[in-house]
């Protein structure tokens, strides 16, 4: 559940490293052999297919033996010069969701089936919430720092978790911010701009609030950290408080009682959701 772990756009990186021990990597050994028989199958060397599509040999093969994840463009410029008439593109909903770290998958599982989520986030603002140039930055300043792929992953991995926003029917969703949150200009101050527009913005949905704890008030029950619940349609639950339980997953009952009763009084000492987007207007209009 941490989101602040979860850039190559360059010709010759049009991908991912696979982790040989990850699950997804027979996923990705076929869909790199499928590549290669295509290409076989319409007569093409690697050398004359990487000066048709635009990418280097060495990268194509890497591709062809499972040991890189493609992008979805790679998969499209394929398709295309493969005459493939869209069964290689069709590839790229498997491979979108191989390229995430093995710990975003499992969370975008859990996040699938929630019927209602909460989060208070003291240092950073939650995943969900943040832009791609936003979460980029973010990410970005994790020391010891990620490789470029390392970013990039985490970052399209971010960005695809907020489809739960499109979800039918919509969970419930409650988030609670520092003002130190709002006003750190991760990123830069267009960047933190963009962000705080777009809280705005999600804000407006009838499914979500998002609440501002101010710097100023005068202590409040979420002291000791980040905290996170997310409720299923069966009444089970799974939450996480950094100052509780070692700040590990739980779902016993009893202790996800003291997160949630720890959660509500943070939530009622927060200012009202009404209150919070005059806040960030507020802080908007300062940035």
């Amino acid at each position: 559940m941490d989101d602040t772990t979860d850039v190559t756009d360059g010709v010759d990186e049009p991908g991912w490293d696979v982790d040989p021990d990850d699950e997804i990597a027979p996923a990705v050994e076929m869909a790199g052999a499928q590549l290669k028989a295509w290409r076989e199958g319409a007569g093409k060397r690697v050398v004359e297919f990487g000066l048709l599509i635009g990418y280097s040999e060495d990268l194509i093969r890497k591709i062809e033996r499972g040991a890189r994840i493609p992008r979805p463009e790679y998969l499209d410029k394929a398709d295309s010069a493969l005459n493939a008439e869209g069964r290689i593109s069709a590839m790229k909903k498997v491979m979108a969701e191989a390229r995430y770290p093995k710990k975003i998958r499992e969370l975008a599982k859990l996040e699938a089936q929630a019927v209602e989520r909460s989060a208070y986030g003291s240092h950073n603002l939650h995943g969900l919430l943040q832009t791609e140039e936003y979460a980029r930055a973010l990410i970005g300043t994790r020391r010891p720092a990620h490789s470029p792929d390392e970013v990039e992953r985490g970052v399209a991995a971010r960005v695809a978790r907020q489809s739960l926003f499109e979800r039918s029917p919509a969970p419930e969703l409650s988030f609670i911010q520092e003002e130190v949150t709002l006003r750190r200009p991760i990123g830069g101050r267009m960047v933190l701009r963009r962000q705080l527009e777009r809280l705005l913005e999600v804000a407006q949905l009838r499914n979500v609030e998002i609440q501002v704890m101010p710097t100023a008030a005068n202590g409040h029950a979420g002291m000791d950290g980040a905290i996170e619940v997310l409720k299923f349609g069966d009444g089970t639950a799974v939450g996480r408080c950094e100052g509780e339980f070692n700040g590990r997953p739980v779902s016993d009952p009893k202790q996800l009682r003291i997160i949630e009763l720890r959660y509500g009084i943070i939530r009622g000492q927060a200012l009202t959701p009404r209150e919070s987007m005059a806040f960030i207007e507020q802080v908007l209009g300062e940035t």
